[in-house]
């Protein structure tokens, strides 16, 4: 059933054409091209998308919201690409795996009723890694120099904009040189300042500073969801939504806000997340066909590329059986315990790697 309202066929020719006034003046016509086409593709699919969606039940704003959020990003990175000197045939497969980042953050963030405000930075912080992991990958393949690879993540149209922005700003009133034109305003905007969008529903609590590191002191649930978090980093983003649809309303923003933290395994404490992560494994359902093989060597593995001290540090506060557990996976030996513990054990050492 579609959204009452929201034609997003008509909404993305719409953001195309504005699209049209803005685009780089340098570039050529092919290049002008692709930036409008990749626009109005990628919101045009991401609009279908959600009006056949069945289950998020958006309104015609927050429908209108998401596909300008893609459309958005479309323009920008589109042009940090051209920008970048990677080679045209490459362009629209980093392109499609953008979008399709925005769409699965923005469905599990406006699901979860976050403030907007942290919808639009966690959008950020995924596009810029799916950039990143896009161009890296190409240069893993040997399809790109790294020197290419190094140019093309230091491109960011979105900060030139915003500074020729506040550039203009700066201009005096009563300077004689005529001052540039302003953009229209309906013209794709970066997606930073995008228009506020109704909450439905009751809107989580505001934001934990992540700034600090999270003490020891913190509250018990809060290290939970925290570790939770953890986990989920390693989870592909579908089966991320199918687990926090389990989870309160609230908790469930709480996991994504940390989710998305940078470096998060750095401002935990490590002895603490692991007798948190050993807790939440005993009250999971026992595992029946988990290989103790393999997780013996997925901790031997982790071990080879961690310094022995902080290894021994990591573990010698632990309670008996995690040390026995590590320990004996090192000689090769599968320690007897709970399956399922043991695998969020091994988890929890790879990620302090």
């Amino acid at each position: 059933m579609a959204i009452k309202g929201f034609d997003y066929s008509e909404f993305s020719k719409n953001l195309a054409a504005q699209a049209k006034d803005i685009v780089p003046g340098d570039f050529n016509d092919n290049q002008k091209q692709f930036v409008i086409n990749t626009l109005f593709n990628l919101s045009s699919m991401a609009g279908k998308a959600l009006s056949e969606d069945k289950e998020s039940n958006f309104n015609a704003e927050q429908a209108m919201l998401i596909t300008q959020i893609i459309a958005e990003w479309s323009f920008h990175k589109s042009v940090d690409l051209i920008r970048s000197g990677i080679p045209q045939q490459y362009w629209d497969p980093i392109m499609q795996k953008i979008a399709y980042t925005i769409f699965e953050i923005a469905q599990q963030t406006f699901r979860q009723n976050l403030p907007q405000d942290q919808i639009l930075q966690l959008i950020e912080h995924h596009v810029k890694k799916a950039y990143d992991e896009a161009i890296k990958e190409l240069k893993d393949r040997n399809l790109i120099s790294e020197s290419l690879m190094e140019q093309a993540v230091k491109q960011s149209n979105i900060d030139t904009m915003m500074q020729q922005m506040q550039d203009d700003q700066q201009v005096p009133q009563q300077a004689q040189a005529p001052t540039p034109a302003p953009a229209p305003q309906s013209a794709p905007a970066p997606a930073r300042s995008a228009s506020p969008v109704p909450a439905k529903g009751n809107v989580p609590s505001a934001p934990v500073d992540m700034s600090k590191p999270i003490e020891k002191y913190k509250p018990p649930k809060l290290l939970k969801l925290v570790a939770v978090a953890l986990l989920l980093k390693r989870v592909t983003d579908d089966r991320v939504q199918s687990i926090l649809n389990h989870f309160e309303q609230d908790d469930a923003g709480t996991v994504l806000r940390y989710m998305y933290v940078d470096n998060l395994e750095e401002k935990v404490d490590p002895s603490v997340t692991m007798r948190v992560l050993e807790d939440i494994g005993k009250n999971l359902p026992s595992a029946t066909e988990v290989n103790t093989n393999l997780l013996v060597e997925r901790v031997k593995a982790t071990a080879s590329m961690m310094d022995k001290q902080k290894l021994e540090s990591m573990v010698q506060l632990e309670r008996p059986n995690v040390r026995r557990f590590v320990f004996n996976a090192l000689e090769g030996e599968f320690y007897k315990m709970s399956p399922r513990v043991a695998a969020v054990i091994a988890s929890h050492l790879e990620h302090s790697v």
